[in-house]
């Protein structure tokens, strides 16, 4: 039997592809939980795939030239399923370092990021992207067929990269996770290279054997224990690594992508937390008239929705999360329930698009930090949130930012400023990282219609608290639309200026 026409070399090449492809989706959601999901994650991770290729092809085909065996396909095959099997191992304590040391290097999402990815799975790729020409040479016999075969060979390798990333995506990632999909496309790549060694075989399938016992293991969270409490929930959600603390007090906080930030608190028998969360609260009585609907963009496990529910029982609360084992896991450890509160799980703006509703306020806590989502940045985005407003209505948004940075709090404030009217933006500086920006559809000052609202005394004291440091909204910002806002730039920017001025 001849290399030629045996069907060994098709089903290596598509593997092969698949393997690659699939490693690219696979390793930009094992970055995700620290770097984030940008443009700029996703741009270094294609990168370094491509350059990762690239080498391969060259070296694939001069190595090709030299001495072409399929034993010797056979075991580059087997090294790139071995280090392959490895990545989802080494990751965690790997990117924890990396983020570390790029925080106080200032080389912040672009560094970092790219450092990880090349890491991690540059090699691996690298050696895969050898087998392609090395395939094609083992395969023309004839110099009249080498077009013919190359670009069979190459579309059978195309197949398999597609299939890979829709495999990955839809199939492997949301039903075994992140770790096992690397694990079992290693395991593939291992047994498909086996028939190839020959008499040498005994290797790839000792290689087989352990990638094949790695699948049942139990997978290793990500961050499994805190100083300051028990962790008693976690999960790589379809979105991020999500997990519940409790603390010794019984008080449990919702951290989400390695703990970045708090975005949900919850306290037995309490319904003030002390943090940004009761300025929200409060906020929606700015409007010109006693809010009686209110969305939440952006409600995690519902700290505000079920403060809200507890204090303003009349008001009807749209809260919109879009992970659903977030809004799950508030209902169980967060006690969000309430005959007012009606939980949807969608994206923010798609779903506030859709709505015929208007609300008295839109809240918008959607913003995961230090990394946001461009589209809810922008003029469009503010304008769908105006013509969703009813007239006198008010919106809030909680702007997490680098301590001591105003830079995107100047963005949002411009970009609120050309949808709402240049004086209705307003800013309550909540503390070093949060801000609210508030925009008004009237003309007044806020803050007499804050004090005047009636509440609960407690709540009165966060009112007036809240009151006393609203002021005129930041000027300077540039104004971010859906075609340009370079949102992960700026903040990356943002982090490395904070992190040269502490120095």
């Amino acid at each position: 039997m001849t290399t030629r026409r045996a069907p060994l070399l098709e089903i290596v090449v598509f593997c092969v592809g698949m393997a690659s492809l699939g490693a690219e989706i696979a390793a930009a959601r094992l970055l995700a939980p620290w770097f984030g999901a940008s443009t700029i994650v996703w741009a270094n991770t294609i990168a370094t795939v491509l350059v990762a290729l690239s080498i391969g092809y060259a070296l694939g085909g001069r190595l090709a030239d030299r001495n072409p065996t399929l034993r010797r396909l056979s075991w580059c095959v087997v090294c790139a399923a071995a280090m392959l099997a490895l990545v989802p191992f080494v990751s965690g304590p790997f990117l924890h370092l990396s983020v570390t040391a790029f925080d106080k290097l200032s080389g912040g999402l672009f560094v970092g990021s790219l450092l990880g990815v090349g890491v991690l799975i540059a090699v691996p790729v690298l050696l895969l992207g050898m087998v392609s020409p090395y395939a094609v040479r083992l395969k023309v016999d004839q110099v009249e067929d080498a077009g013919r075969v190359a670009g069979r060979l190459y579309a059978i390798g195309t197949i398999g990269s597609l299939t890979g990333t829709f495999l990955a995506a839809l199939l492997l990632i949301p039903v075994v996770g992140t770790h096992r999909t690397f694990l079992l496309f290693a395991l593939v790549l291992a047994l498909v290279a086996v028939p190839g060694l020959g008499r040498q075989w005994v290797p790839g399938v000792v290689v087989s054997v352990v990638i094949a016992g790695l699948l049942v293991v139990p997978v290793g969270t990500t961050k499994s224990d805190t100083s300051s409490g028990k962790v008693i929930w976690e999960r790589e959600t379809e979105y991020q690594y999500a997990r519940v603390i409790e603390e010794s007090d019984g008080e449990r906080l919702l951290e989400l992508n390695e703990g970045l930030a708090v975005h949900s608190i919850y306290r037995p028998g309490r319904w003030l937390t002390g943090g940004y969360w009761d300025d929200m609260l409060v906020l929606p009585f700015t409007a010109a008239h006693p809010p009686k609907r209110v969305a939440i963009l952006g409600s995690a496990a519902g700290t505000t929705a079920r403060a809200m529910a507890h204090f303003f029982p009349d008001v009807k609360i749209d809260a919109v999360e879009l992970d659903p084992d977030v809004t799950e896991v508030g209902r169980k450890l967060f006690d969000l329930r309430g005959r007012s509160i009606t939980t949807h799980t969608a994206d923010a703006r798609p779903w506030l698009q859709a709505q015929h509703t208007r609300y008295d306020a839109i809240l918008v806590d959607a913003y995961r930090q230090p990394y946001i989502p461009f589209y809810l940045t922008t003029r469009e985005f503010f304008d769908a949130v105006r013509d969703h407003l009813t007239p006198g209505g008010t919106v809030a948004i909680n702007v997490g930012h680098p301590a001591q940075s105003d830079r995107l709090e100047k963005v949002l404030s411009a970009t609120l400023r050309a949808s709402f009217g240049d004086d209705r933006v307003w800013r309550d500086p909540v503390d070093d990282t949060n801000t609210m920006v508030l925009g008004t559809t009237y003309d007044s000052d806020p803050t007499d219609r804050l004090l005047a609202a009636p509440m609960p005394a407690e709540v009165g004291t966060v009112a007036s608290a809240v009151a006393g440091r609203l002021v005129t909204g930041l000027r300077g910002g540039t104004v971010y639309t859906d075609d340009r806002a370079p949102v992960e730039w700026l903040v990356d920017a943002s982090l490395a200026q904070v992190a040269e001025d502490n120095r």
